[in-house]
């Protein structure tokens, strides 16, 4: 497959979990993947990997961090140099604080505000940068990556007898990547660069075994997703063929959200 062929497509949070497949999709459709993380270390170690696990040059490693303009135009510089373009932007890392997670009258308003302004302000300013460059090249496209929490509200019944919950600045967060999304598509108008959103329902991570079950009778056949399946939806936003698809959100959840 060569849906992606010669595509230079940065994928933010790209040594992580979803990142990862991301990533390895990206190659095997003929793109040119990088990793674009905060953690050198995971980052550089998983370029290895996946270089000689797919026999591949189709991948470059560079640190970003989302939150710095610096870090963004530094990583821009260094691909323009080297590549002579970028095709796509995946905002996909998701920066936060160590208090992210507690349960909702345990929050601190600094904490709240601090985890909402390093997720949805580090999509904004890596958007911003990106599209800075896109404008000038002539052609651009940006994928955000939200969530079905970002779409409905919380079902928080799942997560009874669990240490889990769903954050709460993560629903803020979530649907505002989704309007941030719209925001955008409709701003560049006349510039050549999409936006669109994907909405992942739950990831398998050896969640709980009492969630998974909870979880998955409000789904209609699989339940939590395998993190390689949200490749498809991907690469078809990434590819020529959904050119005409903008300020769209898809949500890729085994019905969760229905």
């Amino acid at each position: 497959m060569n849906n992606l062929k010669d595509k230079v497509v940065v994928v933010t949070g790209g040594a992580g979990l979803i990142g990862l497949s991301f990533i390895e999709a990206i190659i095997n459709e003929g793109g040119i993947a990088i990793i674009a993380d905060i953690d050198s270390n995971m980052g550089r170690l998983a370029k290895k990997d996946l270089s000689f696990k797919l026999d591949t040059k189709n991948i470059d490693f560079v640190e970003l961090d989302i939150t710095s303009k610096i870090s963004l135009v530094d990583s821009i510089k260094y691909l323009d140099k080297k590549y002579g373009k970028i095709s796509a932007l995946v905002n996909n890392a998701y920066p936060r604080n160590s208090n992210y997670g507690k349960h909702f009258f345990d929050v601190e308003y600094t904490d709240f505000i601090e985890n909402t302004g390093l997720n949805i302000g580090g999509y904004f300013l890596a958007s911003q940068q990106y599209a800075k460059y896109f404008s000038k090249q002539g052609h651009g496209n940006i994928v955000n990556i939200s969530s079905i929490y970002g779409v409905v509200s919380p079902k928080f019944e799942i997560y009874k007898n669990t240490s889990m919950t769903v954050p709460v600045e993560y629903a803020a967060i979530k649907s505002s990547q989704i309007q941030l999304t719209k925001y955008m598509a409709r701003y560049f108008k006349g510039m050549n660069i999409r936006v669109n959103a994907l909405s992942p329902g739950g990831i398998f991570d050896n969640q709980p075994e009492s969630f998974l079950k909870a979880y998955k009778t409000k789904c209609l056949n699989k339940g939590m997703l395998d993190k390689d399946n949200l490749n498809g939806t991907l690469l078809y936003l990434l590819g020529d063929s959904s050119q005409y698809v903008n300020g769209q959100n898809i949500i890729v959840d085994d019905g969760f959200c229905v």
